[in-house]
């Protein structure tokens, strides 16, 4: 592969900037948000929220804007058309950095991720949209993903090259640059130099391309060789576990959702690398396959649809389901459009799929409005069941049960999250806003000169809604069985000096067996098992700590909240003799000092973690 020169690339870059300067505008301003981004990171976060918010919005503009230019070019608009049009671009993207907010809806960011994929497929077919030439259309898209690997290989080489001189230069001068210095020579290089690298190699005689019938080589034996033997896997065991489901009678497995979707971007995928050749005589097989990839996929997607649906009756909707029902839907029309018409265009598969996310995205119809609605509504229903609605209002359910208290804590903590607090404000009599804002207000756990993070903001609004709606505090909740896995978990210590003086001898604990240690004529073993129950031997004699019980007996205590750490609200700093232990026997008495213990919830029990301390040892003969 030959680098280009310095020169070529100053000369493509100008002709660059003449042909895109809005786009390289807002790849400018995306780059200087993310270096002030760097710079704010944890320190000040309304300034860094909106940094991120500049940058979703510089990303999705430049793919807008870039789609513009593309429809200008090949429609040939004159310069005010072409300006108006970037004015309604720029429009656009203001609008959405007004309606994106991820630091208070967790939502945004798949907005954010949707948005992206609409207008990156927007990129791929704006330049066609009223053109039949199928072929310019494949080899354009075809030059412009070969254009950006290759920036991204550059882009890469680049960084390392410099990353090591500054390396070299920390070494050898005794220079500190700091890690926010390389990761803003990063978004340099793939801000600007990458971007302007990629806009340089968008083809712009877009005729020239229907013309254009070369084909890679290396592209053929990739999806000939790597993606239509993987579509193939993927087919035979869908197929397989069909078959099983039909005769054992069972409903699938969620997991299987995915399998199908591997399938189909498999297939899709090797369909378009191959669709030029796919007519030349030695690749006719090739139509074969792709009639047979759609005809078999209908029976998986009815797979899918009882798979998603089952989950949906179940647990109502979530943005996860709501997606795998849209895609589901989608397959269903690219698979019934190629099976039945024989005039084929690929374009309508990003043009249609473009066109399917947009719709998700905003709306009544939207996977955000119909997730939060199905979510609300399952909240509601467990609070009518107990007696706690009243008057279209969620008031205190003081007598849910714990099955359904775990249910309503995760529909509450799901709604924050995703929606925020305000979300509920349909069901509660207060002003959510101005809960909201007093939160905001707060100072933060880890740096208390700014206001509480993103994240600290969540936990206390979950925290205000549990507390408000009359939950328990659901910390020390028994889940479901999980396999063993460990839910929540939660850490004690204490920093309190213990006198050793009434003592004959201190022995650590360790987290393994020691073998047998003997000293001062006594024999000592010490061990701790798997569920951290700890084990002492003295001359024979077994002294045994559970300290399962312990864990208990702390998850029960109602004065928690007085020990609870300034920087962690699942570490207490507590005294002691909280976390002390005794047995005593005719020879010896032994007290436990644990210094650190640590614990999670596990099905319907509660599981030691890790515990460090001392035993203290004192002869009674």
């Amino acid at each position: 592969m030959k680098f280009p020169s310095v020169k070529s690339l100053a000369e493509g870059a100008w002709q660059t900037a003449k042909r895109f300067p809005i786009e390289l505008l807002f790849a400018l301003t995306g780059t200087v948000a993310g270096c002030v981004n760097v710079e704010l990171d944890s320190i000040h976060p309304v300034a860094e929220s909106w940094c991120i918010r500049v940058i979703m919005i510089s990303n999705l503009g430049f793919l807008l804007s870039l789609s513009a230019t593309l429809y200008t070019e090949s429609r040939d608009l004159g310069k005010s058309k072409s300006l108006l049009l970037k004015a309604g671009v720029v429009l656009v993207a203001l609008l959405l950095l007004l309606l994106l907010n991820p630091s208070s809806n967790q939502s945004d960011w798949i907005r954010f991720l949707l948005l992206a994929l609409a207008f990156h497929l927007l990129v791929s077919f704006t330049a066609y949209i009223v053109k039949e030439q199928t072929q310019g259309f494949w080899q354009f898209n075809k030059t412009l993903f070969l254009r950006f690997l290759t920036g991204a290989l550059y882009s890469a080489v680049l960084f390392g090259g410099l990353a090591a001189a500054l390396g070299a230069v920390n070494l050898l001068f005794n220079v500190k640059f700091e890690f926010d210095t390389f990761a803003i020579l990063w978004i340099w290089i793939v801000g600007m130099f990458s971007t302007t690298f990629f806009l340089t190699g968008v083809p712009g005689n877009f005729a020239a391309l229907n013309k254009d019938n070369s084909y890679p080589n290396g592209l053929k034996v990739f999806t000939q060789y790597v993606l239509i033997p993987l579509a193939t896997i993927y087919l035979a065991i869908l197929l397989a576990y069909e078959a099983k489901i039909l005769i054992q009678w069972n409903l699938p497995k969620g997991f299987v959702s995915y399998l199908i979707l591997g399938y189909a971007v498999f297939g899709i995928l090797s369909l378009l690398l191959v669709y030029p050749i796919r007519e030349q005589e030695e690749n006719k097989w090739l139509k074969s396959f792709a009639r047979n990839f759609y005809l078999l996929l209908l029976p998986l997607l009815i797979l899918l649809f009882v798979a998603v649906g089952t989950r949906v009756f179940e647990y109502g909707i979530t943005e996860q389901r709501y997606f795998l029902i849209a895609l589901a839907l989608w397959l269903l029309f690219i698979s019934i459009y190629f099976l039945l018409f024989k005039t084929q265009n690929i374009k309508v598969i990003p043009i249609s799929l473009c066109l399917v996310t947009l719709i998700t995205i905003y709306g009544p119809q939207g996977a955000f409005s119909v997730s939060e609605s199905s979510q609300r509504r399952a909240l509601v229903n467990i609070f009518k069941r107990h007696d706690a609605f009243k008057d279209g209002k969620l008031i205190s359910a003081s007598k849910i049960d714990s099955a359904d208290e775990n249910d309503a804590v995760e529909k509450l903590r799901y709604l924050v999250n995703q929606h925020d607090l305000i979300s509920l404000q349909p069901y509660i009599i207060k002003d959510l806003k101005a809960v909201t804002d007093s939160i905001a207000k707060q100072k933060g756990r880890y740096n208390t000169n700014f206001s509480l993070n993103r994240y600290e903001q969540r936990q206390e609004k979950l925290a205000w809604a549990i507390n408000y709606l009359g939950l328990k505090n659901n910390r020390y909740r028994y889940d479901k069985p999980t396999g063993g896995a460990t839910k929540d978990s939660y850490a004690f210590k204490t920093d309190n000096i213990i006198s050793v003086k009434s003592s004959d001898y201190m022995v650590d604990i360790n987290a393994a067996d020691t073998g047998l240690v003997k000293f001062d004529g006594v024999s000592f073993k010490r061990k701790v098992s798997e569920y951290k129950i700890l084990s002492l031997g003295i001359n024979g004699e077994a002294f045994i700590f559970d300290d399962t019980t312990l864990a208990i007996e702390l998850a029960k205590r109602k004065d928690l909240d007085n020990y609870r750490a300034d920087y962690n609200d699942r570490t207490y700093l507590v005294p002691a003799d909280m976390l002390t232990l005794t047995k005593e026997s005719k020879n010896y008495k032994v007290i436990v000092h644990l210094e650190n213990f640590s614990f999670g919830t596990v099905g319907k029990g509660i599981k030691p973690l890790y515990v460090s301390g001392v035993y203290l040892i004192k002869k009674l003969k």
